[in-house]
């Protein structure tokens, strides 16, 4: 009987023992989650980011041949109201001598306003070509003047080491003056 006794006795210690082993696995995971969850938080969008996440533009202040610059996200939007001379020159460059095949129209939601993120494709700094006294480069677009890249009136790359078009932002017409861009 001694024996059958010190057998029940050892099967209990083993089986405390993968409770209490299973037990501090438990509390281990719980504390590594808790200790992760401010980390991981940090790696979501500032509130100052998420505030700019969609931006209402009126476009009734600009006339026809000027530009306009809002802030989306942190970038520069670049906002065209593009004359007639414009939209033709867009319309006529043959889509397979580019760099990055794009035509005028998919570029486009209205003929006459072009709207683009204002940060050059190449290493991201901001081309020239929103003010009537800039340089807007061969094309009459926006001219990058660190290195070079030189950028047509429908925002596409035409010359320099930029391997994209400018990048159209998610807009819709709101109203016939009015954008949502995000």
């Amino acid at each position: 009987m001694s024996a059958d006794i010190k057998n029940k006795d050892q099967n209990d210690g083993e089986t405390r023992r993968d409770f209490m082993q299973l037990l501090a696995a438990a509390f281990g995971g719980v504390g590594g989650a808790v200790a992760l969850l401010p980390m991981i938080n940090s790696l979501n969008p500032a509130k100052d980011t998420l505030a700019l996440a969609t931006v209402e533009v009126d476009l009734s202040d600009v006339g026809v041949g000027q530009s306009k610059t809002v802030m989306w996200r942190g970038k520069p939007i670049f906002i065209r109201h593009r004359t007639e001379e414009e939209i033709k020159e867009a319309e006529a460059v043959d889509v397979a001598t580019l760099t990055d095949k794009e035509s005028d129209d998919e570029r486009v939601k209205r003929k006459e306003w072009l709207v683009v993120i204002g940060v050059c494709t190449h290493l991201g700094c901001i081309p020239q070509g929103q003010k009537p006294s800039d340089n807007h480069g061969d094309y009459n677009g926006w001219f990058c003047s660190c290195h070079g890249s030189q950028y047509d009136t429908a925002g596409r790359i035409r010359k320099g080491p930029a391997p994209k078009n400018l990048y159209v932002p998610p807009y819709k017409f709101i109203s016939d003056t009015k954008i949502k861009i995000g």
